[in-house]
C-alpha cells in the first residue's frame, strides 16, 4: 500500500508543476494579454520644449514653423515644409531657456509680425530677416533696447530711416536689397553710438554722406549701390579703427580726401563707379595693410603713383576707366603678385615694353621712345568678333613693323621705273625712224 501512495503523491506533484508552468507561459505569450500600462508622456510641444512657453507660443502666433524644441532644432528639416523652421540660439537658463538670436528665411505668406508676440521675444539680441516679405511694425521698446544685431536682406518690404533709427543699441546693422526712405544716412546713424559695422547696400538711399555722425567704434562701412552724392567728407578719415570702406556705385564727386591715409587700419577701399576727380592721394602710401584698392570707373587723372608697387599686401587693384596718363610704374613681378589687376580704358596711359613680356595684355598701349602711347592701328573690318578681346596690345607692338612691310621696297620700285623708261625710249625711236623714211 505504501508504494502505491508514494506513486500517487509523485503524480500529484508532477501535475501541479505542469499546471503552474503552463499558466506562466500563457501570461507571457498570450496574444490577448496586455502589458501593464505605462504613463503616456504628453504630446504637447510646449510641455516637451526647453524654451520658455511664452516665447514658444509667440513663435506659433506669428505663424512661424517651429520644431518640437526651437532651442534644439532638427538636424534635417523637412524639405516639403512651406517655410523652413527658424535658426535660433538660446541661453542656458533653467528651468526654461530664452531666445537670443532668431533668423527667419524664405517666409511663407502666413507669417505676420505682431506687437504682443515681439514683446515676448524681447530677450533677442540678434534678429535676421532673409527673403521675408512681411510688413514691418514698431518694435516694442524692450526688444529695441536689447537688440545688438539687425539684418534685413530682401525683406520687410519698405523701410524708413526713422524706423531704423530706433534701434539705437545696435553694434551691427545690415540692410540690403530693401528700399529705404530717408534723406540720407545721417538720420539712421545719428544715435547709434555703439555701432561697429554698418551695411546699407542697394537701398535706393539718397542724400549726402554724414559730416559729423561717424562714431569712433566703426570698423566697417558699406554704402554701395545707392544714390549718394556730394563729396567724401574729411570726417570719415578720422575713423582710426575702420578696416573696410565701400562707397562704390554712387554719385560721389570732387576729389578723394588727402587725409585718406589717416585710416591706418584700412584693408579694403572701394570707391569705384562714382564721379571722383583729381589724382590718387599720396597719403595712400601710409596704408600698409591695404589688400583691396578699387578706384575704377571714375574721372581720376594724373600719373599713377609709384608707391602702389610697394604695397606688399595688395591683392586687388582696379584703376580702369579713368583719365590717367604717363608711364605705368609697375613691372611684371608686381602684377603677377596680384589676384586681380585692371588698368584698361586709360587712353593716355602706356606701359614700358621692356618691363613686360612680348605677349602682355594690359588693355593699354605700349610707350614709344617719348613715353607716349603708340597710336593704335586701323580697325580691322575682317575680324569684328576680335574687338575688345585684349588682343590690341599685340597690334600696338607690330605697328611699326607693319609700316615697313606695307608695299614694295624702294629698290624694286626704282628698277621697275628704269626698265619702263628704257622700253619707252626704244619704242619711241622705232616709231621715229619709220616716220623719217
Amino acid at each position: 500500500m505504501a508504494p502505491y501512495l508514494l506513486f500517487l503523491l509523485h503524480l500529484l506533484l508532477v501535475f501541479s508543476a505542469t499546471t503552474t508552468n503552463a499558466a506562466a507561459a500563457a501570461v507571457t505569450i498570450s496574444p490577448t494579454s496586455s502589458p501593464p500600462s505605462a504613463p503616456t508622456p504628453s504630446s504637447s510641444p510646449i510641455s516637451s520644449s526647453t524654451l520658455d512657453p511664452k516665447q514658444l507660443r509667440a513663435l506659433q502666433s506669428l505663424n512661424i514653423p517651429t520644431s518640437k524644441d526651437p532651442c534644439t532644432p532638427p538636424p534635417h528639416p523637412s524639405a516639403a515644409a512651406a517655410s523652413p523652421p527658424p535658426k535660433t540660439t538660446c541661453d542656458s537658463a533653467a528651468p526654461f531657456r530664452h531666445l537670443l538670436s532668431l533668423t527667419l528665411s524664405d517666409c511663407s505668406d502666413d507669417v505676420a509680425l505682431s506687437l504682443t508676440a515681439l514683446k515676448s521675444l524681447s530677450t533677442l539680441t540678434s534678429l535676421t530677416f532673409n527673403n521675408c516679405h512681411v510688413t514691418p511694425i514698431h518694435f516694442p521698446s524692450e526688444l529695441t533696447s536689447n537688440l545688438r544685431s539687425f539684418t534685413c536682406i530682401n525683406s520687410l518690404n519698405k523701410l524708413t530711416g526713422v524706423w531704423l533709427s530706433r534701434l539705437q543699441n545696435l553694434t551691427e546693422l545690415t540692410v540690403s536689397r530693401v528700399s529705404i526712405t530717408a534723406s540720407g544716412p545721417s538720420i539712421i546713424l545719428a544715435n547709434m553710438k555703439l555701432l561697429h559695422s554698418v551695411t546699407l547696400s542697394q537701398t535706393n538711399l539718397s542724400g549726402y554722406l554724414p559730416k559729423h555722425t561717424w562714431h569712433p567704434n566703426l570698423t566697417s562701412v558699406d554704402f554701395s549701390v545707392n544714390h549718394l552724392r556730394g563729396k567724401i567728407p574729411i570726417s570719415i578719415t578720422r575713423l582710426e579703427n575702420l578696416a573696410h570702406l565701400n562707397l562704390s556705385s554712387n554719385s560721389l564727386n570732387e576729389t578723394i580726401p588727402t587725409t585718406i591715409g589717416d585710416l591706418t587700419s584700412l584693408q579694403n577701399l572701394s570707391l569705384s563707379s562714382n564721379a571722383l576727380v583729381g589724382p590718387i592721394p599720396e597719403s595712400l602710401a601710409a596704408l600698409p595693410e591695404l589688400t583691396h584698392l578699387d578706384l575704377g570707373s571714375n574721372q581720376l587723372n594724373g600719373t599713377i603713383p609709384k608707391f602702389i608697387r610697394d604695397m606688399k599686401n595688395l591683392k586687388y587693384l582696379n584703376l580702369e576707366n579713368n583719365n590717367f596718363h604717363g608711364v605705368l610704374p609697375f613691372n611684371s613681378t608686381f602684377i603677377k603678385g596680384l589676384h586681380v589687376f585692371k588698368v584698361g580704358e586709360n587712353s593716355n596711359l602706356c606701359y614700358n615694353h621692356s618691363s613686360f613680356g612680348p605677349k602682355v595684355k594690359l588693355g593699354i598701349a605700349p610707350c614709344d621712345k617719348h613715353g607716349l602711347p603708340v597710336s593704335p592701328p586701323p580697325a580691322k573690318d575682317t575680324d569684328p568678333d576680335g574687338a575688345g578681346d585684349g588682343s590690341g596690345d599685340d597690334d600696338y607692338e607690330n605697328v611699326q613693323e607693319k609700316k615697313h612691310h606695307s608695299g614694295p621696297s624702294k629698290v624694286v620700285l626704282g628698277v621697275a621705273i628704269g626698265l619702263s623708261s628704257v622700253v619707252f625710249i626704244i619704242i619711241f625711236l622705232v616709231l621715229l625712224s619709220k616716220c623719217c623714211r
